[in-house]
């Protein structure tokens, strides 16, 4: 009994094998299973949470690739990104990932407001076959400024990868996490070099 006071236990709700980016850990969903991780005391985090992250992210950029504009890509990735930040528990061993992603979150969404086309319009995306919906209108960036803007959005990513690999030295385990986490984030800068 003594072993296992020195474990934390993390549960929460999920509906499937790749967490949808929309969902928020707050409230066990209807019919869902629930899934818990004992993790030992002095390790970091969980990979299975990590896996989440991870997909979480991986269904970011398929969400934003399928959209019908590009116009549309840096405030979607902004978009998905502070959905996946709201959906990490609050005080977790994730925290770090949590702030990360949602500072990016909110670079990308000023840069896409800072350089708004006027003449399309804002709106919620939704995936096509299904009910993926962004939280928020997403603002299209002009195609004026689309190249500078894209530019700028790759080194917020970058930014963002560089912050969190450095804030994981010292443990081999965050260390290992964290960088499957920042390659996550990199592989979404296909899209802007796409657009």
């Amino acid at each position: 009994m003594a072993g296992f006071s020195k474990m934390a236990v993390f549960s929460t709700a999920i509906a499937s094998l790749v967490w949808p980016a929309t969902l928020s850990w707050a409230a066990p969903l209807p019919g869902a299973l629930v899934y818990t991780v004992v993790i030992p005391a002095g390790e970091f985090g969980s990979s299975a949470f990590t896996g989440v992250v991870v997909g979480g992210l991986a269904s970011a950029r398929k969400f934003c690739a399928e959209l019908e504009g590009t116009a549309y890509r840096v405030d979607c990735l902004a978009e998905r990104f502070g959905a996946l930040a709201k959906s990490i528990p609050k005080n977790s061993d994730y925290a770090e990932v949590q702030a990360v992603l949602k500072s990016a979150s909110d670079q990308m969404a000023n840069l896409a407001r800072t350089n708004r086309d006027r003449d399309l319009p804002r709106g919620r995306a939704t995936r096509p076959g299904s009910t993926e919906t962004t939280s928020r209108p997403l603002t299209p960036v002009s195609a004026t400024s689309a190249a500078q803007v894209n530019r700028q959005a790759l080194a917020i990513l970058d930014d963002t990868q560089t912050l969190l690999l450095r804030s994981a030295q010292g443990s081999k385990s965050k260390t290992a996490q964290y960088a499957q986490i920042a390659d996550a984030i990199g592989s979404n800068k296909v899209l802007l070099r796409a657009a």
